[in-house]
């Protein structure tokens, strides 16, 4: 599973120190990675074995702001073919 973070994550100094965190949190198959070029300062997670919720918890449990955004981009897709048959 593919999970889309906003965070509040500014900095690759925070991001080196959230890697062993990560990394103890994930399996060693697992994947994460931020992009703080977004206006979003995403992080990027795929895995298999935690949920959303226990990401957000890690992060704002040390300090971070952590929201799962998946509900606004399946949100967009919902809405996006309505506004295509409407133009149509």
């Amino acid at each position: 599973m593919v999970w889309i973070f906003k965070t509040s994550v500014n900095y690759k100094k925070e991001i080196k120190e959230l890697k062993p965190i990560l990394n103890n949190a994930l399996q060693p198959k697992d994947k994460w990675n931020f992009d703080l070029e977004d206006c979003d300062n995403i992080l990027r997670i795929e895995a298999d074995t935690l949920e959303p919720k226990q990401i957000e918890k890690l992060l704002n449990g040390i300090g971070y702001k952590c929201v799962e955004l998946i509900d606004k981009i399946v949100s967009i897709y919902l809405i996006f073919p309505i506004c295509l048959s409407l133009v149509w």
